[in-house]
């Protein structure tokens, strides 16, 4: 049996990066490397970080390929607090079985949704 225990992104856009994900998360990082050029969070029981790497420059090719999901009962309300952060609006919130899901991108084009937690 597998166990996901992160999920990463690759960026030449660091820095932006990491600002951007540390008003979305609503913390500071909680490791940050910048010899190594790391920033990374624990979010819930599963660890996300953003990764300075040299091959990944402009925005994401298929950014819907992979995306990342934010479980929040407030998915509305969190969907206003990240687009006024700056994020693209990919798809506003809708009702999907009951739940509340939301699409948005981040500055590299990368695709997250914020999603009600599943009962």
């Amino acid at each position: 049996m597998l166990n996901l225990n992160s999920v990463m992104i690759g960026t030449k856009q660091l820095k932006a990066l990491g600002a951007f994900y540390e008003k979305v998360l609503g913390k500071p990082a909680d490791m940050f490397d910048a010899e190594n050029g790391f920033f990374g969070w624990q979010v819930g029981s599963g660890y996300f970080s953003v990764l300075e790497h040299s091959e990944m420059g402009g925005k994401a090719k298929d950014p819907g390929r992979v995306m990342l999901n934010f479980e929040t009962p407030q998915v509305k309300e969190e969907f206003e607090r990240i687009k006024a952060l700056g994020a693209a609006v990919i798809r506003a919130p809708y009702e999907m079985g009951g739940g509340w899901i939301a699409t948005l991108a981040d500055p590299d084009g990368n695709y997250f949704q914020l999603v009600t937690p599943m009962p």
